[in-house]
């Protein structure tokens, strides 16, 4: 037999051998991908129920990242600027103090209007005017306004009912046009540290809304030295806008809460909401030189005053 007939004889077998090769090695490999999946992955119904939760969690984020928008688009015309004069004196003397306020209140029912006391009633937690009061002072409010975004005039203002033990207020207006305007919807629940928050209100108060404007309407109102008149006209041209900040909720210590969503002056009184728009707080008062130190009181407390005041009007 020749070498060319051996090698011709033998070559068949040797591609057949290498095929089985092929083939047990392939089989031995889809065995073991079978048995690293079965080690490693959990069962078809553990891994559904993961996917679930992590489905949930992306919807949150995108529920978190778009609450700003969504508060501001749906209950901007609920929220409003507050405007006041007060004065304080003795009676038969002048006036020892006469002066303004700005705040930020929102609808929490028909004609109620929610906000801190110490907006409804300036002199309240003020050491100065508590200790005239306390000398025989009387404080007495000149003016109470709020100002809607949309409505070309103010709505005058009455208080509804004074928290006895937390710095929270409701004030009444019997105007046909902030009837019609819906109520923020107030949290079910307490709030848990570490939730994302916004909270609205008018910071700064008429300088605030005149930084926003058009420049030319700014250079016009900046040397007005006449924080109604500019409020008014600000409305007469739809300018009366609140504001947005975000943060995190610190903690949660009884009535109070505490974020770090910036504010300044003339917020106070505006809602805080949680990622599903609904109302944990009345935003009150920061801390100087602690960004993280903003405080508000809970909507929880806010509950008995809408019964009060609802009690009230009858």
């Amino acid at each position: 037999m020749s070498v060319d007939s051996f090698k011709r004889e033998e070559e068949p077998v040797s591609v057949a051998w290498q095929r089985v090769l092929r083939g047990a090695l392939i089989l031995f490999l889809a065995v073991t991908v079978m048995v690293l999946a079965h080690s490693l992955w959990p069962p078809a119904p553990e891994v559904e129920r993961q996917m679930q939760a992590l489905s949930e969690q992306v919807e949150e984020l995108k529920l978190e990242q778009a609450m700003p928008a969504l508060v501001l688009n749906r209950y901007r015309d609920s929220i409003c600027f507050i405007f006041g004069i007060y004065q304080l004196g003795f009676a038969n003397r002048p006036a020892l103090e006469r002066t303004r306020i700005s705040g930020s209140g929102f609808v929490v029912g028909d004609a109620l209007i929610a906000t801190n006391r110490h907006v409804a009633e300036p002199w309240y937690g003020d050491p100065d005017s508590e200790r005239l009061i306390r000398l025989g002072a009387t404080p007495m409010l000149e003016k109470l306004e709020a100002y809607f975004p949309g409505l070309p005039a103010p709505i005058k203002l009455t208080p509804a009912a004074l928290s006895a033990d937390g710095d929270l207020a409701l004030l009444r207006t019997s105007d046909a046009a902030s009837i019609s305007l819906a109520p923020l919807p107030l949290a079910a629940e307490r709030p848990n540290p570490g939730e994302l928050v916004a909270v609205v209100g008018y910071p700064m108060g008429v300088l605030g809304m005149m930084a926003k404007a058009p420049t030319a309407v700014y250079a016009r109102l900046a040397v007005r030295q006449d924080d109604q008149g500019t409020a008014g006209e600000l409305a007469a041209l739809s300018l009366i806008r609140p504001s947005a900040t975000c943060g995190h909720l610190g903690d949660v210590v009884g009535d109070k809460l505490i974020y770090d969503a910036p504010t300044a002056h003339g917020a106070s009184g505006g809602p805080v909401f949680n990622s599903h728009g609904e109302v944990i707080g009345v935003n009150a008062a920061f801390i100087e030189g602690f960004s993280g130190g903003t405080l508000g009181v809970s909507s929880q407390k806010l509950k008995p005053l809408i019964r009060q005041a609802e009690q009230n009007a009858f």
